[in-house]
């Protein structure tokens, strides 16, 4: 009975997952600042469907997603970084959601960043 069901199981994921090609992309998200930019991002695409994984790195300022092609797109995907508040490749930030990001999070000639200490 143990063994027919790890079959049924083993065929059900075998099934789901014919057909799903999955990507990896580099994204360039130039105007994220911090920690809380990071979290902001993951958070807003996390929830996305066929997003199987995003890791925002500040400092190098890009954004790794890997995803399902057959569910979503990398345009799609920018457009979502964009409505979140952040310039992605070669889409501009929603300037509704730029505005409402915590000071910290917008653009240093916006009065945003984090100041260097010496």
């Amino acid at each position: 009975m143990k063994k027919t069901m790890l079959v049924v199981s083993l065929l059900g994921m075998t099934t789901f997952s014919i057909g799903q090609a999955v990507k990896t992309a580099v994204i360039r998200v130039p105007t994220v600042q911090c920690q809380e930019c990071k979290e902001r991002i993951e958070n807003y695409l996390g929830h996305e469907d066929g997003i199987q994984k995003i890791v925002v790195d500040f400092k190098r300022k890009t954004a790794k997603v890997t995803y399902l092609t057959d569910r979503i797109n990398i345009e799609t995907i920018k457009t979502d970084i964009a409505n979140s508040g952040y310039d992605a490749d070669d889409i501009a930030a929603n300037p509704e959601a730029y505005q409402k990001l915590p000071t910290c999070c917008k653009k240093p000639e916006d009065g945003g960043g984090h100041s260097k200490k010496n």
